[in-house]
């Protein structure tokens, strides 16, 4: 039986976009309570009659979350340009090698907008 499970994240962090043109509102420092969704899909186990164990997924997201939450994203390497496409992008690179099962990266930046990364292009 395929499946996909999601496990439902939060943090709050600051960030401008710099390469957005001049005036625009997201060149100015600004802070989001973002949202992120972590998907993993795959085979159910026959006898465990699960995918995997939400704490698995908990305990790989964690320190990317204590490496984010309530911090200046632009400082972050890699992050230079903290666009939700990068972020989820960013967040998937991290995430991929403790999560192979990882399928889906969603971040809300706002409560009607958002981005869902699934994995290199």
């Amino acid at each position: 039986m395929l499946t996909t499970l999601f496990k439902d994240f939060q943090f709050e962090a600051a960030h401008r976009l710099p390469q957005v043109p001049e005036g625009h509102p997201c060149s100015r420092l600004h802070g989001h309570s973002f949202k992120m969704r972590i998907e993993v899909s795959g085979e159910v186990d026959p006898k465990l009659g699960w995918l995997i164990d939400f704490a698995e997924i908990k305990a790989a997201v964690k320190p990317i979350v204590e490496q984010l939450d309530h911090y200046y994203l632009n400082e972050i390497p890699g992050l230079e340009n903290p666009t939700s496409e990068v972020l989820a992008a960013w967040i998937w690179q991290q995430l991929k090698p403790a999560l192979p099962l990882l399928s889906a990266v969603t971040i809300q930046e706002t409560c009607t907008s958002g981005t869902v990364f699934r994995g290199e292009f």
